[in-house]
């Protein structure tokens, strides 16, 4: 289990660094983070009972706290704190980010929804 060496969250709270022995560097996003969060609330409690997140482009880490020898809890400014991102899941969320991004991105789009959040488009005359 690779376990991170440091952890920092960047001055304006919208990313979470992770440090692991040698160069290994992930550079998380807070919306990123809060998203793929491995809560029963954003995951559901069984396969297909996901519920999409939406409108998260701006949500800040609040705190960070870390749980046991195993994991890190971390609270968001949205009032979200019930996902434990273990030590394997923040390295695999690192890791895969690519992977994971692209997934969300074309959900979100399958589903018509906004990492702005509830948007309402008017077209003007012109």
């Amino acid at each position: 289990m690779p376990v991170p060496q440091r952890i920092a969250v960047n001055r304006d709270k919208d990313q979470l660094s992770l440090t692991y022995a040698g160069t290994q560097c992930f550079e998380l996003s807070a919306e990123y983070l809060r998203v793929l969060s491995p809560s029963a609330e954003v995951r559901g409690h069984g396969p297909d009972d996901e519920t999409l997140q939406v409108g998260k482009r701006w949500v800040r880490i609040q705190d960070l706290q870390k749980a046991g020898n195993y994991a890190l809890k971390i609270h968001f400014d949205d009032g979200h704190d019930s996902g434990i991102y273990t030590w394997d899941y923040l390295y695999d969320l690192g890791y895969s980010h690519a992977r994971y991004w692209d997934d969300y991105l074309t959900k979100l789009q399958r589903q018509g929804g906004s990492r702005d959040g509830d948007t309402q488009v008017i077209n003007l005359p012109s």
